[in-house]
């Protein structure tokens, strides 16, 4: 992966504004060597607000995609849009990934849960490695390592 060939992804929304949003790619933004291009835009609705052209804008939006990211935090709030986006991933046979609620204990919904490849937690490494194995299968194993000194 390279500038030149960034991973596609998809982060769920509905068409609003959500701190998860923005903190998703806050969280990208600050991992190296690591370049993608999303192809989200929850600003740009039709405008006929119709649900099926909001609902032909999200087939639009996730269409180039590699990975469809379902943030869990919108699917209380939104889960007609999350459920939507969803079957879209699966028909066209992209990879989930469902990032957990921030800062909170809670369950992830078993509905998106069962149909996701992959949870990840907020943390930036085990996003970015979970879109690198699901988009392009990479291998994205890590080791931590600790330096000391010995005492003589």
């Amino acid at each position: 992966m390279s500038q030149d060939n960034p991973i596609r992804i998809f982060a769920s929304h509905a068409f609003q504004e959500h701190e998860d949003y923005h903190r998703l790619f806050e969280y990208l933004e600050s991992t190296t060597n690591f370049f993608y291009s999303n192809s989200a835009v929850p600003d740009k609705v039709p405008a006929e607000d119709a649900e099926e052209a909001l609902k032909d804008e999200l087939r639009e939006q996730i269409e180039p995609a590699e990975i469809v990211i379902i943030l869990a935090g919108l699917y209380d709030e939104f889960h007609e849009w999350i459920d939507f986006t969803l079957l879209v991933a699966k028909s066209s046979d992209k990879p989930v990934i469902v990032i957990e609620h921030f800062g909170s204990t809670q369950e992830i919904a078993p509905e998106i849960a069962k149909i996701a490849d992959e949870v990840v937690s907020w943390n930036e490494l085990s996003i970015v490695d979970a879109m690198r194995r699901q988009a392009r299968h990479e291998e994205t194993q890590r080791w931590d390592v600790i330096e000391f000194d010995m005492p003589e």
